[in-house]
C-alpha cells in the first residue's frame, strides 16, 4: 500500500513544475500564466521567524485572480506551500489595493508582461506606494518600460498616469494604467548597440516637504551630470494636499536616451539623515555607472527584454546586455523550463558586455477575441 501511495503521489507531482523557495516568486508566476503550466512551490521560508508567504504576495496572488478567469490557488495552512493553477489572461477594468510592504511597481511589473497577451484591453487603477528603493518607481516604468512595447511589435498605446504620488510608509499614491488592445504576436526585436548619451532627462518629486528640497536634489545631480553632457534637464513635481499621499518625502530619477533610441535610468529615494545634494548627486553617478555597463536595456529591465525575447515568433532576435544581475540569470533558467527556449550568449570583452540571441517559442495569443 505504501508503494502504491507513493507512486500516486509522484504521479500528481508530475502534474506540475516543482520550485523551492520564495526566490523569482513574480517571474515563476507570469511565466506559469503565459505558459498555462501549473506550478508547486514548497518551502517558502520555512525557517524565517514569520514563515510563508508575504503579505504583497498574497496580494499578487488575488490580483492575478482578477484578471483571470479560471485561475486557482492553493496555499497550505503555514503559507510555506503554494499550488498555483493560471487561467486565462482575460484583461477588463480593475481597481487592487497594494499593501505598503512593497510598492506598486512591484505589481506593475507583472502587469506590464501580461497585459498584452489577454483576451481584452486592460484597465487597471492600483493604490499603494509610488515611489521606494525596492521596485521600480512608476516614473521608470512610465518613462523607460512601456516603451520597450514598441520594439517588439506592439501598435498599441500603454498608458500610466500617476493621480497621486505616495511614499513610505504609508502611501497613499494612486496610477491608473491602461493597455488599449491586444497582440496577436510579438515580432523578433534586436538591439545590438547601446550608441551616445544625447541627453539625460529627470524629474525630484516632493511630497508634504518643501518645494526647495526637491531643487538642492536637482543641484546635486546636475552638478554630476553637467562635467559629462551639455543637455540635461530635470524638473520638480512638488505635490501637495490630496496628491501627496499620506506620507513625506523626496526623490530623484534620472533617464538617459542615446542616439540608437537606447533609454537607460535609474532612481533614488531619500533616506532620513541624507542631504538633498547628496541624493542628486548619488542618483547621477548610479545613472553613470549604468550608463558604462552598456547593453540595450538596463540592469532593471533585462528580464522583461529577455522573456519577450523568448515569447517571439520562430526567428532571431538579438540584444546586447551589460553584466547580468543575479535575478537576471535565474530568469534565464525559468524561461528554459517554461518555454523552451535556450540562449546563445556570446561574451564580447572589449566592452564588457553579452550578446544575447534566441530562436523564439513562437508564442501567440489564443485567448485574443476575434472580430
Amino acid at each position: 500500500m505504501g508503494k502504491e501511495q507513493n507512486r500516486r503521489r509522484q504521479t500528481a507531482l508530475q502534474k506540475y513544475i516543482n520550485f523551492r523557495g520564495a526566490t523569482n516568486f513574480r517571474n515563476r508566476l507570469i511565466c506559469a500564466t503565459l505558459s498555462g503550466k501549473a506550478i508547486r512551490i514548497d518551502d517558502i521560508r520555512p525557517f524565517d521567524q514569520n514563515p510563508g508567504i508575504r503579505d504583497y504576495e498574497a496580494s499578487l496572488l488575488r490580483l492575478l485572480e482578477k484578471i483571470t478567469n479560471g485561475c486557482i490557488v492553493k496555499i497550505n495552512a503555514t503559507g510555506t506551500s503554494l499550488k498555483y493553477i493560471p487561467g486565462l489572461l482575460m484583461g477588463g477594468e480593475f481597481s487592487h489595493a497594494t499593501p505598503v510592504t512593497r510598492s506598486i511597481g512591484y505589481f506593475l511589473e507583472v502587469l506590464v508582461a501580461l497585459a498584452p497577451f489577454g483576451k481584452e484591453p486592460l484597465s487597471i487603477s492600483l493604490t499603494g506606494i509610488t515611489n521606494d528603493d525596492q521596485d521600480l518607481s512608476v516614473d521608470i516604468i512610465r518613462v523607460v518600460t512601456l516603451p520597450l512595447y514598441k520594439r517588439f511589435g506592439f501598435e498599441g498605446e500603454a498608458t500610466l498616469k500617476v493621480k497621486k504620488r505616495g511614499l513610505s510608509p504609508l502611501g497613499g499614491g494612486e496610477v491608473w494604467f491602461k493597455v488599449d488592445s491586444v497582440v496577436k504576436a510579438l515580432r523578433p526585436c534586436t538591439v545590438i548597440e547601446q550608441g551616445k548619451i544625447k541627453r539625460i532627462r529627470g524629474v525630484a518629486y516632493t511630497a508634504r516637504c518643501g518645494p526647495m528640497l526637491g531643487n538642492r536634489v536637482i543641484t546635486g545631480a546636475r552638478g554630476v551630470l553637467n562635467d559629462f553632457i551639455p543637455d540635461v534637464y530635470v524638473h520638480s513635481d512638488h505635490c501637495k494636499g490630496v496628491e501627496a499621499g499620506m506620507s513625506s518625502g523626496y526623490g530623484i530619477t534620472l533617464v538617459a536616451e542615446s542616439t540608437t533610441g537606447v533609454v537607460v535610468s535609474t532612481e533614488l529615494t531619500a533616506q532620513q539623515g541624507v542631504l538633498p545634494e547628496d541624493v542628486g548627486q548619488l542618483a547621477a553617478r548610479r545613472l553613470l555607472e549604468e550608463i558604462s555597463r552598456g547593453g540595450g536595456v538596463d540592469t532593471f529591465h533585462q528580464p522583461l527584454m529577455l522573456l519577450f525575447m523568448a515569447l517571439c515568433p520562430e526567428d532571431v532576435s538579438r540584444c546586447r546586455l551589460g553584466p547580468l544581475s543575479p535575478y537576471t540569470i535565474r530568469c534565464l533558467r525559468e524561461f528554459r523550463e517554461f518555454f523552451g527556449v535556450t540562449f546563445k550568449i556570446k561574451p564580447d570583452p572589449e566592452s564588457n558586455t553579452i550578446m544575447f540571441s534566441c530562436l523564439g517559442s513562437g508564442y501567440g495569443n489564443y485567448s485574443r477575441k476575434t472580430i
